[in-house]
């Protein structure tokens, strides 16, 4: 049935609801969508690896009507953008997984924040912590190389390698240093994300180059750098004291010294024997570049300039001292020594196969000069010596080499001597002694060959500008004869040692075997420490002769088979000025510089005389109050009481090595008072004629604070790593810049002669 509504139906129908906010209904509350809307992120936490992990994320909004989802955001204290990491996108629905993918490297700190903001009510919000952790294999930097040292303002390449490193991001370079900071600790130059070239600073020091991983910032690998500013070995161990020390030495350390750190590092081939002591310059310009380099000397009449740190060796520049350019005549070559058809000496071939080069050279580094004398002989059975200078940077001669012959006398009676004058052979003098450079004076000293009458000992002085033979600047050892002897002698050996110099510039040597009347208003000092006053020209200041002196030339028992070394001042000692030196007999004897005590036929009149119980034919070290000293048998050390003014008799350690014949002149590396390393070479085995066999020189490295403790030597590494080429009889080994520098005879068959290079190991 059809119901019809009439107009006032309508009216009481909306009177009716117009009734009900009356009745209180209006009083309920409106809840909306909004405010019903909440959010939550799963997982909460979240360790992600850098370099392109992936974790998904979901987010779930509660009371969403309007199904708008989430709105997704990075951030972190230690990163911004994409430097968080990425998302997959950056809204979702609720309850969609969404990718984050991590950055390529881990942020510092690593914490990322990531945030779900609901569309429909921003207000309403929640996060998730992710950790960015570095690769799950391992990541890993190493640095080549890892040890090492440099001379102030040099230059090292370093390369750091990342080992897992995914996003490929490699280093950055630091370095760093116990009292230094910034630059002060050094500089980078050509700095990459895989290398760099470390520029040392121009403070000394042990310094650390560090390469941290920009990938993983807690990951990084460091070389120690020993910085010196060791201004050379420029002489005859090391100084004009003679006491082989090197207290500028920052690289090497008895804890680095060993087997697993140290050894071996190349060679440098010559061609001859190489008897004088390789000398170290630094920073020197050579063809337009700098370089370290290691000058060596040998027996063919070569010089040669080594690069002393590149390997492998670098020839910067080679000469022959026998060549036209350097004063040499047509047809000459070194000396023939050994075997039948030897040209000197008496057969024994002591110096064998030749004789060129002998003396260690003398360097001026103010001037880059070198000074060497040279020994050689003609078709014509004519003997040369000449005295050279050399620059240093190409192998020149600065000034025509001086001719060293019979022109050259002094007033005498002695052997050889004709009509009252005593001249230089050219032909029996061996320059066996350092050369000296003082006062702008070269002084150079002679002996012989086997004792091969007649000769003398001979000192004589070159101006070093010029060459030009010094004013009254000629001593000969013994002049005259004495008594019904037929000999002279009084060579200047010292196993290859060179005269000591004070500060006042007097000369210290020992001389040899020989004739001996000084006591007696004579000039003749065999067997003897003579001082000589270098103020005008060379004249004898003052002189010790044991009391035995008789004995010791009619045996053949040379005070001057060892060299003396001047100690270190005492001024709060009851004698300052000391200088010690001993020879075959075995004893040491320690003298007043000020007052030698000359001859005394019922004593001897020395400060104090130490038996080293075996015969010298060495130079002794003396650092810290402490003489290190290798006669033929073990390396001792003996202590130094400053208040006394004497040693303490017995030694403070010695050596388990006994050192065979000539015994050992040892050299001491330090950083200051620490860190001291003593270094001697047995070359017992030194392949000339008197020699009980032919093999490799044997370096070895104590403890200078107690030579019981033996830290590496050169035979001890597997498969020979560290062999050294055969042994040359008197041969120094020189320390200088974390590397140890010892000249051999090579194989004696295809390498005549060869320079081994030892060092930290890089890797």
């Amino acid at each position: 049935m059809l119901v019809k509504f009439h107009s006032a139906s309508w009216q009481a129908i909306l009177a009716a609801l117009a009734v009900i906010p009356l009745l209180g209904l209006a009083s309920v509350p409106r809840v909306s969508a909004q405010s019903r809307i909440s959010v939550s992120v799963s997982p909460a936490t979240a360790s992600v690896r850098a370099g392109g992990g992936t974790q998904q994320f979901t987010a779930t909004v509660h009371n969403d009507w309007h199904h708008r989802g989430v709105r997704w955001t990075l951030s972190g204290a230690g990163c911004s953008g994409s430097t968080c990491g990425t998302l997959s996108a950056t809204t979702s629905a609720s309850g969609a997984p969404l990718t984050y993918t991590a950055p390529p490297n881990v942020p510092n700190p690593a914490t990322v924040t990531l945030t779900a903001t609901s569309v429909s009510s921003t207000s309403k919000k929640a996060s998730a912590n992710i950790t960015v952790t570095g690769s799950s294999t391992a990541l890993s930097v190493t640095i080549v190389p890892k040890r090492g040292g440099l001379r102030i303002a040099q230059t090292l390449p370093v390369t750091a390698t990342v080992q897992n490193d995914v996003a490929a991001a490699g280093v950055t370079w630091s370095a760093s240093g116990p009292a230094c900071s910034g630059t002060s600790c050094g500089t980078f130059a050509g700095a990459t994300s895989r290398s760099a070239t470390y520029v040392a600073p121009n403070t000394p020091g042990i310094y650390s180059i560090t390469a941290t991983s920009v990938t993983d910032v807690t990951k990084s690998a460091s070389t120690s750098i020993g910085v010196t500013d060791l201004t050379g070995v420029l002489t005859y161990h090391n100084n004009l004291s003679r006491d082989g020390t090197n207290p500028h030495e920052f690289a090497l350390t008895p804890s680095n010294v060993n087997t697993a750190t140290f050894g071996k590092l190349f060679s440098c081939q010559a061609d001859g024997a190489i008897y004088a002591q390789p000398l170290w310059v630094p920073n020197l310009t050579v063809a337009g570049s700098s370089h370290n380099v290691i000058i060596v000397a040998t027996q063919h009449e070569s010089l040669y300039a080594f690069d002393a740190d590149a390997t492998p060796c670098m020839t910067l520049w080679h000469v022959n001292l026998v060549d036209s350019a350097h004063g040499g005549s047509s047809g000459e070559t070194s000396v023939l020594s050994g075997g039948s058809g030897a040209l000197v000496g008496s057969g024994y071939g002591d110096i064998s196969p030749e004789v060129g080069i002998t003396g260690t050279p003398v360097i001026d580094a103010t001037s880059n000069t070198l000074y060497v004398v040279s020994k050689s002989v003609n078709a014509s059975t004519q003997f040369f010596q000449r005295l050279h200078a050399i620059d240093l940077t190409t192998g020149a001669e600065r000034v025509a080499p001086h001719s060293i012959d019979a022109s050259i006398s002094v007033p005498g009676t002695g052997a050889g001597s004709v009509a009252g004058r005593v001249a230089f052979d050219p032909r029996n003098e061996s320059q066996r002694a350092g050369l000296v450079l003082s006062n702008a004076v070269v002084y150079v000293a002679w002996a012989s060959h086997e004792d091969h009458d007649p000769y003398h000992g001979w000192v004589m002085g070159f101006n070093a500008s010029t060459l030009a033979a010094v004013a009254n600047a000629v001593f000969n050892s013994t002049p005259n004869q004495v008594g019904t002897l037929s000999y002279s002698r009084g060579g200047i050996w010292m196993g290859g040692g060179a005269p000591a110099v004070d500060a006042a510039g007097n000369l210290f040597f020992i001389t040899g075997n020989g004739t001996f009347d000084a006591n007696t208003g004579g000039s003749n000092y065999g067997d003897s420490v003579v001082r000589l006053n270098t103020a005008s020209g060379l004249s004898v200041a003052d002189y010790f002769t044991p009391l035995d002196q008789a004995s010791l030339d009619a045996n053949d028992t040379d005070f001057g088979s060892g060299a003396a070394t001047i100690l270190v001042d005492q001024p709060a000692g009851p004698v300052t000025h000391l200088v010690i030196g001993g020879g075959k007999q075995g004893n040491l004897f320690l003298l007043n510089r000020d007052s030698m005590g000359k001859f005394s036929s019922s004593t001897n009149n020395v400060l104090q005389t130490v038996n080293l119980g075996n015969s010298i034919f060495a130079t002794p070290v003396f650092w810290q109050n402490n003489l290190y000293v290798a006669g033929v048998g073990t390396l001792k050390q003996f202590a130094f009481n400053g208040t006394t003014g004497k040693f303490n008799g017995a030694p403070f350690s010695q050596s388990s090595t006994s050192y065979r014949f000539p015994g050992a002149t040892p050299s001491v590396s330090s950083n200051g008072a620490t860190n001291g390393i003593i270094w001697a070479l047995d070359n017992g085995l030194f392949c000339t004629p008197q020699s009980p066999g032919c093999g490799a020189t044997v370096l070895h490295a104590y403890d200078a604070t107690n030579l019981a403790t033996e830290l590496w030597n050169s035979s001890q590494a597997a498969a020979n790593r560290d062999l050294a080429g055969h042994a040359v009889k008197f041969t120094v080994p020189t320390v200088a810049n974390g590397k140890v520098y010892v000249g051999t005879r090579g194989n004696d068959s295809s390498v005549l002669g060869e320079l081994e290079i030892y060092g930290l190991l890089p890797n």
